[in-house]
């Protein structure tokens, strides 16, 4: 599914994150940036210990913040790891939302075309998907609404399974663009 916001196509696809063709994926980070389970797991057995390596040495970061790293032996070149949660693998709106936004900041410093996100605190942080989907879709079209010049052509929720699929392409369906 995919709608467009200007000169940004935003498309939401069921897939494997690690495998996607884009300038960087976005990690669901904890705020020591430690990749274990989930999407960061997933991160580190594809592309390899040096991007944990990296993330690591870039911490910790504040909750709700955005660093960037390589991206080891990903297809994409970076990787931003977003704090959706700390140490105690909690997590709620305002973070997620904090989390989306300093993602696409990171990726337009940087002057990058794409950019991939799984669904942020949906895994180990058992936010709710449909509103997971929600804040993040909105963060999104927001962030790209106040940024007319953004270098972003294309930003890609990537999900793992149908129900999160559905829950973002609703979300995205029925958003204000």
């Amino acid at each position: 599914m995919q709608r467009q916001m200007g000169a940004t196509t935003l498309e939401v696809t069921q897939g494997d994150i690690t495998e996607c063709a884009v300038d960087a994926i976005v990690n669901a980070a904890n705020n020591h940036l430690w990749m274990g389970a989930g999407v960061a797991g997933a991160i580190k057995r594809k592309g390899g210990q040096v991007i944990e390596d990296e993330a690591v040495r870039l911490g910790p970061i504040a909750v709700g913040e955005a660093v960037v790293t390589g991206g080891g032996a990903l297809k994409a070149r970076h990787v931003i790891h977003a704090a959706a949660m700390g140490q105690d693998l909690v997590t709620d709106a305002d973070l997620i939302r904090e989390a989306t936004i300093n993602s696409l900041k990171r990726a337009m410093e940087l002057g990058l075309a794409s950019i991939a996100f799984p669904a942020l605190g949906t895994g180990v942080g058992g936010f709710p998907m449909q509103e997971a989907a929600q804040v993040m879709i909105d963060a999104t079209c927001t962030t790209l609404r106040n940024t007319p010049q953004t270098s972003l052509t294309r930003v890609v929720f990537v999900l793992f399974t149908p129900d999160a699929f559905a829950a973002f392409a609703q979300a995205l369906a029925e958003a204000t663009m």
